[in-house]
């Protein structure tokens, strides 16, 4: 029998009034979003360049991150369960995987817009919901993949356990999986908001032939002072996404990195001792303490005791299992042929537009597209080469690791596109063409997925084998070839995959930047895809989006999956 956790009897004032602070902010922003939501349609959005409105720009532009992040979480942990439960479902998921996230932000951004402005045509909901659905475009994929691939690795022990206690699939993921993949999926948290932060000037701020979309908020107040080449206004900008980053790291993700270290597979490590205050403080609230013992317990306990696998059964239960187990796949079977009928509909569609792109500008596609990736392997290639030793050095430093990952956050999560234009003149003072420092300015936005990953890897390593190794005295190259490249190895091909597909994403702002008045362009599919929504040619967009589709799609195929293959059969633990 479960029993219930009872309310401690000490509980902390200043917990509580902690609480309703927050409760309160978190309120207002609601708020805030739905007057922003309800707020009528404009034409034209005029964006105050003056520092008094960064704290609310700052401010809308949170809201929207973390609600495309509970988005993108909710996302992740169905495609993650479903693709790892059902080997039908996962031929199916993975390859419709590997499509999306190989389609850059321009490509979903004008289906989604005009469907959604339509949709709400008299206010901003519709636009609203575009921003997050793109903001999420850029979070969701290193999540799902992290997810995935932690899945597929559990400890064959600890799966024969779960089967041993006879675990339901509630039990299951609760106890086994998603404790299992705690760690990755913190790292690849952080990395999912510094995906989103990427590319919130395009969110916010956008146009499409004659439309000039924009939205209030610190990706439209960059976008507009970096027009205008207000350098006051852009160096406030800057600052105010600093100290929102900082913020979001020292509140939200250091304290969750140092929660999850007490899910790594190994006994005996020494984050295990360490407690965040505001946890600490958090435990001593009556608010939640009442949350936990009436509400999250006893949904947790009711799952426990009515939730079956697949191929069990409950006595007690069975009719209302029975029936919901029918239901959930109905449902899931109407929404697979939905799907499949709109990916149909919008294929036909898309085919018709193309029809008019000419034989001349398909090889300027395929020419750009091969200029792309040689910039693409370029910066995954330097990226590793640094990435990987600083990452397995940190990860294994508890020291070290908890002094620098605030900095690593902060230069993660900071969105380079905002630096792209000091460094395209940088560049134009050096006297290198964009065809070259492009591979620059694609490293500074993706060379983050493979550091993340490779210290998720590092610090999961298992204490016992770095003992092993000092017992036989391992040589530096012995641990390397022994420990820890096979500990990390999973972890980096998750790490290569969402850089690839990150940096091929970033190219449509890597090679096409503007400064002021003057736009530099460096010859690739990037720029093509960007001059092309900037034109409105929606026929040339279809044309280059579907060839980086497929480009990526046959990477993927040909070359990361038997990599994860390999990782699977040869380095899962």
């Amino acid at each position: 029998m479960i029993t219930r956790p009872t309310i401690r009897q000490s509980p902390s004032l200043l917990a509580d009034l902690g609480v309703v602070i927050l409760l309160a902010a978190v309120f207002y922003g609601v708020v805030c979003v739905a007057r922003r939501w309800e707020a009528p349609l404009q034409s034209q959005v005029v964006i105050d360049l003056s520092i008094w409105a960064l704290p609310a720009y700052t401010l809308l532009s949170l809201l929207r991150g973390f609600l495309a992040y509970g988005l993108s979480l909710a996302v992740t942990l169905i495609f993650g369960y479903v693709a790892t439960r059902s080997p039908w479902a996962e031929r199916v998921m993975i390859p419709l995987l590997d499509v999306l996230q190989s389609i850059p932000v321009l490509g979903f951004l004008p289906g989604i817009v005009l469907a959604l402005v339509a949709l709400f045509p008299h206010t901003n909901a519709g636009l609203e919901l575009a921003c997050i659905i793109m903001i999420c475009t850029g979070q969701v994929w290193n999540l799902a993949f992290s997810f995935y691939q932690s899945l597929r690795t559990v400890p064959a022990d600890l799966r024969e356990a779960s089967m041993v206690y006879q675990f339901n699939w509630w039990q299951r993921f609760r106890r086994v999986e998603l404790p299992a993949a705690s760690v990755g999926l913190a790292w690849n948290s952080m990395m999912a908001m510094a995906g989103g932060w990427f590319f919130l000037m395009v969110c916010e701020a956008f146009t499409l032939g004659s439309n000039d979309f924009r939205l209030p908020g610190l990706g439209a107040y960059m976008s507009v002072a970096v027009a205008r080449g207000d350098v006051t206004a852009i160096c406030s900008g800057l600052a105010a996404m600093v100290i929102m980053i900082v913020l979001v790291d020292t509140v939200i993700w250091r304290p969750v990195l140092v929660w999850t270290q007490k899910f790594r597979l190994t006994e005996g490590v020494a984050a295990n001792g360490q407690r965040f205050t505001i946890f600490r403080r958090l435990k001593d609230s009556w608010l939640i303490q009442t949350a936990m013992a009436r509400v999250a317990h006893p949904i947790s306990e009711w799952l426990s005791s009515n939730a079956t696998s697949a191929g069990e059964v409950s006595s007690v239960s069975l009719p209302a299992t029975a029936r919901l187990e029918r239901w959930v796949r109905r449902c899931g079977t109407a929404l697979i042929w939905a799907g499949g009928a709109a990916m149909l509909w919008a294929a036909w569609r898309l085919v018709q537009i193309m029809s008019q792109v000419s034989t001349a500008q398909w090889v300027e596609v395929l020419t750009s597209t091969l200029w792309t990736f040689v910039r693409v392997t370029a910066a995954v290639v330097l990226g590793s080469l640094w990435t990987v030793p600083v990452g397995v050095w940190i990860g294994r430093s508890e020291r070290w690791r908890s002094r620098l990952q605030p900095l690593v956050q902060v230069a993660a999560s900071f969105p380079a596109p905002m630096l792209y234009p000091l460094m395209v003149l940088v560049f134009h003072r050096l006297g290198w063409s964009l065809s070259v420092g492009a591979v620059l300015l694609l490293l500074l936005g993706t060379q983050w997925y493979l550091l993340f990953n490779v210290i998720a890897g590092a610090s999961a390593i298992p204490e016992e084998l770095q003992d092993v190794s000092q017992a036989y005295h391992f040589t530096p190259r012995q641990r390397w070839r022994v420990v820890w490249w096979p500990a990390i190895f999973p972890y980096v091909v998750t790490g290569w995959v969402t850089a690839a597909g990150g940096a091929w994403n970033a190219s449509i702002v890597a090679e096409y930047v503007s400064v002021g008045h003057r736009v530099f362009v460096a010859p690739g599919l990037g720029s093509l895809i960007s001059v092309a929504a900037s034109d409105g040619r929606y026929d040339l967009l279809g044309a280059a989006v579907l060839t980086m589709a497929v480009a990526v799609v046959l990477i993927n195929r040909l070359f990361w999956k038997p990599l994860y293959r390999l990782a699977e059969t040869r380095y899962a633990a």
